[in-house]
């Protein structure tokens, strides 16, 4: 057993490792705590959306812009796309694949940020609400796990983690720029410091 544990977390350092080593990727978050704050400043809010355990890291997002990460300090305008009642009801009417479309329909205005999660970058639903989002003038921010997908076409800002084999090595490299974008919108915004 202690094989396997020390196996899993060497996987995760060497993905975290590869991830840093990036000067590509770091731009773009970078870019992406920029794209964010500006949404703010101007009176946008943030909107997000995964499937499944990205269903989770959007949530996870989203209550700790509009709730608390580390600092205290105001609420931020940002919600997930997950309410159960509005996401069975536009499957059952829609069809699964534009649940997210329709909610940015309803909800996304110019000078909004949308933050998508699909570690293969091929969900279809993601998919659909990127190119609503393009279409209503909505900032599209992506994350996900593999490169030249079409989320990131998509995106205009995609952030690209290729941790492995698997999607949970994909998905913790996304929760930890989950934590960097808070960090950075937080310093930004609030002069705060990690």
């Amino acid at each position: 057993m202690k094989e396997l544990i020390l196996g899993e977390l060497k996987e995760a350092q060497t993905a975290l490792q590869n991830f840093i080593a990036d000067d590509e990727m770091i731009g773009r978050v970078e870019h992406a705590i920029v794209a964010l704050v500006q949404a703010f400043k101007t009176g946008g809010r943030v909107w997000s959306a995964g499937n499944g355990g990205s269903m989770c890291d959007a949530m996870h997002f989203a209550e700790e812009l509009s709730g608390r990460y580390r600092h205290d300090r105001p609420a931020l305008a940002a919600i997930a796309f997950s309410d159960p009642g509005f996401l069975t009801c536009a499957a059952n009417d829609f069809g699964y694949e534009r649940v997210f479309e329709r909610a940015v329909e309803a909800h996304c205005r110019p000078g909004d940020v949308l933050v998508l999660f699909s570690t293969s970058g091929t969900s279809a639903n993601i998919l659909a609400a990127a190119r609503k989002a393009q279409d209503s003038g909505v900032t599209v921010i992506g994350l996900t796990g593999r490169r030249e997908t079409e989320l990131e076409s998509l995106s205009d800002i995609c952030m690209i983690t290729p941790a492995g084999r698997y999607a949970d090595r994909v998905q913790e490299l996304h929760i930890k720029i989950v934590h960097i974008l808070i960090a950075g919108i937080e310093q930004k915004l609030f002069s705060t410091h990690t």
